[in-house]
């Protein structure tokens, strides 16, 4: 583990979250409850200590989360006493929006994207943080750290700013915001390590334990309550599985691991070839399909 190397990481993101409070007006950090969500989180207490948060946490809420990520969303705020806002489309509610009955695309194109979209503007928010990093997938490998959206939140890829030096650049026109990345330049590695080196509490979702699920499409997806369809050819087996990314419960699959601590997690990562995204259901609907997403607003 090169302490140098995350210490240089985390003085770049403090510096980030530093930047971004003085330059605008109105920011929020996006919380999503997982590990990136979560060393954002241990980041922008350490850029203000020893005040608070300056900005509230957002959470998107799309009414299909694991049960856990709720239950540790509540107990978090609880314990670090930061302003939480939590925003559900009331009109996908309405609707009885799910990804079974309207399909993954409609699902995260109206819980997430309009939902995020809705509570930016509620608000009133001028930028917005968010723990996407560029080595996740192709189309956040060409986004900058500061990502500038327009009136209606799109981002236009042949259209970004230049951050020679590291230099950003926050002028915005009436209306326009930009989503900010100050884990641009980590790695998956790089935030197991430092969840490690920092004591950062994550959900336990993470760690492998015997949990049930079924296999659909060579994904093995986790049957965390009674809304999930259980098919007459599937079987409900007991593995020892857990997750490298989290989002909606029937939209992620997990990993077969028996990797039940952090040391066991990173050893994992070492000898790893695939993506973290592999178990993300929504980046398998199209072609190009995040960078289309980005495109129409989403994180």
């Amino acid at each position: 583990m090169n302490l140098t190397h995350l210490k240089t990481l985390e003085a770049e993101s403090i510096h980030i979250f530093r930047e971004v409070a003085a330059e605008f007006d109105n920011p929020v950090m996006l919380y999503s409850v997982g590990k990136d969500s979560a060393v954002l989180l241990h980041l922008a207490r350490k850029a203000f200590a020893p005040g608070k948060i300056p900005f509230p946490l957002l959470h998107v809420d799309t009414n299909w989360k694991f049960k856990e990520m709720i239950a540790f969303r509540d107990k978090i705020a609880k314990e670090y006493d930061f302003e939480l806002l939590v925003h559900k489309n009331p009109e996908g509610i309405e609707m009885g929006m799910g990804p079974f009955t309207h399909g993954s695309a409609t699902h995260t194109d109206v819980m997430k994207t309009q939902g995020l979209k809705q509570a930016l503007n509620k608000y009133g928010f001028d930028a917005a943080f968010g723990g996407a990093r560029r080595d996740e997938e192709k189309s956040r490998a060409k986004e900058r750290v500061y990502s500038f959206r327009d009136e209606n939140h799109r981002w236009d890829p042949k259209n970004q700013r230049p951050e020679l030096w590291n230099i950003y650049n926050g002028k915005v026109n009436k209306g326009e915001s930009i989503r900010v990345f100050p884990l641009s330049n980590w790695t998956e590695l790089d935030i197991w390590q430092y969840i490690y080196l920092e004591s950062i509490p994550i959900v336990p979702l993470y760690l492998a334990e015997k949990r049930p699920v079924v296999e659909r499409d060579g994904t093995l997806i986790m049957v965390d309550d009674d809304r999930m369809p259980i098919g007459e050819d599937e079987e409900v087996q007991m593995k020892s599985v857990r997750f490298r990314t989290l989002g909606c419960y029937p939209l992620t699959g997990a990993v077969e691991s028996t990797a039940t601590t952090l040391p066991e997690i990173i050893q994992e990562m070492l000898l790893t070839k695939t993506s973290e995204r592999q178990g993300r259901v929504i980046d398998h609907d199209s072609a190009g399909s995040m960078e289309k997403k980005k495109m129409e607003g989403y994180f």
